[in-house]
């Protein structure tokens, strides 16, 4: 079984995936499910449902804010909701401003904290995002 970092998790478990999830996935490398070692369509949100889990990929700020915003609305409506944001690891050696920090402080200002940070893969890191507890509505 391969897994991305040092840990020996699987990224299904370090994502915290469960079978009663219902996911979407924004701008999803080409092998995402190959990464995840599980077969998790079934799980897609369709249109009009609302997500559980998000998992989104950015390859800069103006794509991160943009996305960001986007769901911004389905935060409101799902305050449990889980969002995993991706940008390339430095060691990929591939270009982007997109930063743990520059994550961390957009969440900050948008009522989000941080909870835990991995690797996805070889190419991409992951920090994990959360509307705080005691902002959650329920």
């Amino acid at each position: 079984m391969a897994t991305a970092g040092y840990s020996g998790t699987p990224l299904l478990k370090k994502l915290g995936i469960k079978p009663e999830m219902k996911v979407s996935m924004i701008n999803k490398p080409d092998n995402y499910y190959s990464l995840l070692e599980v077969n998790i369509k079934d799980q897609l949100c369709m249109k009009n449902e609302l997500p559980d889990f998000v998992h989104l990929f950015v390859k800069n700020n103006k794509e991160f804010d943009t996305e960001m915003k986007k769901l911004k609305s389905i935060i409101k409506k799902n305050p449990n909701i889980i969002i995993w944001v991706s940008w390339y690891k430095k060691s990929a050696g591939i270009p982007t401003h997109v930063t743990e920090d520059v994550i961390r402080n957009y969440a900050l200002k948008n009522d989000l904290v941080d909870v835990k940070v991995c690797a996805v893969s070889v190419v991409w890191s992951g920090l994990k995002l959360v509307v705080p507890v005691a902002k959650r509505k329920i």
